[in-house]
């Protein structure tokens, strides 16, 4: 599938020294939905900001559909549609205007049906006369991606689309996201939620402190990096792990009835996993009476991607 954003070699540093960026190399691909995760002040905002022209780049090129967003500008912003965190709109314009008015400023000619279709899609076609400022915060937003979609773009970029709306409305904009992938629009995505982006992204990419610290698939990502926790129930409950177990990274819990085994799916070494613990129990007379099995989630590997130590002890 080829990249329909390529960034290379991209930084940002501000005049009063923080830098924002250190070298992002990133490629998106067509029709993708892909997530970037990152911490509040981790480069989330900056590197949108920069593809969507809003942020010069302190170095670096960005290609949108092929177009470099600085020398051919006007290209480049016509492909994309850019969902900002904060809700800026006329409060008193009506949706109608406000979003008829988002097309034109693409130099995209008149076309009622092209709006239509959009304010239907995001269940606005009702509220098309309202002014803004008497919608709810759930519906302004709505309003913000319309705005977004008007002039027709094949990239959308949200950022935290979803903050401050009920969980309803999240389920709706998820399935709103969908539909837009499914009629060849590639999504960009930024959240606090991490389950928004397990239940939606293609690819993960984590950033903490302008630096792109992983980009992969999200099944490989879970695979690679979750880990997974056997629960024995024992039938008889023990003092301490027997030494027979000490190959094993094993807790005891629950007074000594619960053994914990912590471990990591994808490591399937001899001598290591489920089965050969059990065989190890097995032999040491040891019984349970119960299992279960549990895996981290998403949001398990990612603050363990933030918060873990750099190489280099910086």
């Amino acid at each position: 599938m080829s990249a329909i954003i390529s960034i290379s070699n991209l930084t940002k540093t501000y005049k009063s020294g923080h830098q924002a960026l250190k070298t992002i190399n990133l490629e998106i691909k067509q029709g993708e939905i892909f997530a970037l995760l990152g911490p509040n002040g981790a480069g989330k905002t900056t590197l949108i900001n920069i593809v969507c022209g809003i942020v010069t780049s302190s170095s670096g090129t960005v290609l949108a559909d092929g177009h470099d967003i600085r020398r051919d500008y006007r290209l480049a912003r016509m492909k994309i549609g850019l969902v900002p965190q904060e809700l800026h709109t006329d409060a008193f314009e009506t949706v109608l205007a406000t979003v008829s008015f988002s097309r034109g400023l693409y130099g995209r000619p008149r076309n009622p049906a092209i709006i239509e279709k959009v304010l239907r899609d995001l269940s606005l076609w009702e509220k098309r006369n309202d002014t803004i400022r008497t919608l709810s915060g759930g519906m302004k937003r709505r309003v913000m991606i319309a705005k977004a979609l008007a002039h027709e773009p094949t990239i959308l970029f949200l950022d935290e689309p979803t903050a401050g709306v009920d969980v309803e409305l999240r389920r709706d904009m998820w399935e709103m996201v969908r539909s837009l992938r499914a009629n060849g629009v590639t999504i960009i995505l930024t959240t606090h939620y991490i389950d928004e982006a397990e239940e939606m992204a293609d690819r993960i990419g984590v950033i903490n402190k302008g630096e792109l610290i992983v980009v992969e698939e999200k099944s490989v990502l879970m695979k690679k990096l979750g880990k997974k926790e056997l629960t024995l129930q024992l039938q008889e409950p023990l003092a301490v792990v027997p030494p027979g177990l000490a190959d094993f990274q094993l807790e005891l819990k629950a007074d000594g009835h619960e053994l914990h085994y912590a471990f990591d799916a994808s490591v399937t070494t001899t001598g290591s996993g489920i089965a050969a613990l059990l065989r190890r129990m097995s032999e040491l007379g040891i019984t349970f009476k119960d299992l279960n099995t549990s895996q981290s989630s998403l949001e398990d590997i990612f603050v363990n991607l933030v918060h873990r130590e750099p190489k280099n002890g910086k």
